[in-house]
């Protein structure tokens, strides 16, 4: 029997039993786009977590310092250590992180306010829409300047504000040199609700003369493991201890969370892919039903000279009929959840041609698979019994 012939015998028998074969799909299409749309959002929040540590640089090198009475590591000695090794390192930062109340007139808020070094905006993705950023002047004269983001400007100014005018930090009056240019569509929380004064006076404001913190840029990515050690070696002198500072590269992390996306996938897909276990046992059970069923109509076919091989691509075929339009059509409202749900979740989540491919060939999979021992069973069935059959 040619193969054309044996499919529209299988469709014809679909067709014939529209609301038990669409049953019978139903496993296969909510297996499949279980598995597509579950892969998919995985994937969308791969790609925004490698987005945001883009936008903080892959290149970057974070260190944290835990000073004790007897070591410590000096903001000079960080910066020298920078300038060596200036084949690694294209510049260092400190940070001094706090938030603190400001206010401009009667208007006031709560916003993060970031201690930092000349080298910030050079190393971080960040530009000014006007004026400039902290200068090593301000730093080491200790000059009030500050450097705001625009939700702060939209909060205290109404989203008017010029270069000079002030704004009063923790009691303080700080003069606005610089405006970031918007980042984050001026979200609260976001990099536009920040301001930025030299790491000399935000050490005075949180009363600790003590930086625990600092950021490295390197010239490249692929000098992070070497910047790494180089750092290790150098605080390991000093502190004596390892529990006393921790060196991490953004590379490291973005390895980490590649790792465990990875393994999110496959258990997601794993625990979806029951479902398609399960759409198999009904493809086969409803088989099996159809064997009995069609037992007579086999012993004639039998009977007018049809092999065990015909019978036997008959049922497969049909099986694989019932389970790829179930993976079709679970294809296609899989890609749909997915984007829907991706637009819903604020990420860019998309079907993969990877997850397609592997949900349509398991789906076809389970076709032959399920549809033989049915199928098997039909063709070894005696032409005379069959016949025989009510």
């Amino acid at each position: 029997m040619k193969f054309s012939q044996a499919w529209k015998l299988a469709l014809q028998s679909i067709l014939g039993s529209k609301m038990r074969s669409f049953l019978t799909m139903l496993g296969m299409i909510i297996g499949v786009a279980s598995v597509i749309t579950l892969l998919g959002l995985v994937t969308g929040v791969t790609n925004y977590l490698v987005d945001q540590f883009a936008d903080m640089g892959t290149n970057m090198v974070t260190v944290s310092v835990f000073p004790t009475d007897t070591r410590k590591v000096e903001v000079e000695d960080i910066y020298n250590f920078a300038k060596e090794h200036d084949d690694i390192f294209i510049g260092v930062t400190p940070n001094v992180t706090a938030n603190y109340t400001v206010k401009n007139g009667s208007t006031s808020m709560t916003t993060s306010v970031i201690g930092a070094g000349e080298d910030y905006l050079d190393i971080n993705t960040m530009d000014l829409s006007s004026g400039r950023f902290i200068q090593y002047a301000d730093i080491a004269n200790r000059y009030e300047a500050c450097v705001i983001g625009t939700y702060v400007v939209n909060e205290l100014f109404d989203g008017k504000v010029t270069l000079g005018d002030t704004v009063k930090i923790n009691g303080k009056i700080f003069t606005i040199v610089g405006i970031q240019e918007e980042q984050a569509d001026s979200e609260e929380g976001s990099k536009d609700d920040r301001i930025y004064i030299p790491y000399s006076i935000a050490t005075r404001l949180s009363q600790s003369s003590d930086i625990s913190s600092y950021t490295f840029a390197t010239t490249n990515t692929d000098y992070s493991d070497q910047a790494k050690e180089l750092l290790d070696n150098y605080l390991y002198g000093i502190m004596k201890n390892e529990e006393l500072y921790q060196v991490i590269s953004m590379t490291e992390l973005l390895d980490v969370i590649n790792q465990m996306t990875t393994m999110l996938s496959a258990v997601l897909g794993g625990i979806a892919g029951i479902s398609l276990l399960v759409a198999g046992i009904g493809i086969m059970n409803i088989m099996l039903v159809s064997v009995v069923e069609r037992t007579k109509e086999i012993g004639i076919r039998k009977s007018l000279g049809a092999k065990k091989r015909d019978i036997m691509s008959q049922f497969v075929i049909e099986a694989i009929t019932i389970s790829t339009t179930g993976g079709i059509i679970g294809i296609i409202l899989g890609s749909i959840a997915t984007n829907v749900l991706g637009k819903a979740f604020g990420i860019e989540a998309a079907p993969t041609t990877g997850a397609i491919l592997l949900a349509f060939g398991v789906s076809a999979g389970i076709g032959i698979c399920f549809g033989y021992m049915p199928a098997n069973k039909a063709a070894k069935l005696n032409p005379i019994d069959a016949l025989r059959s009510e």
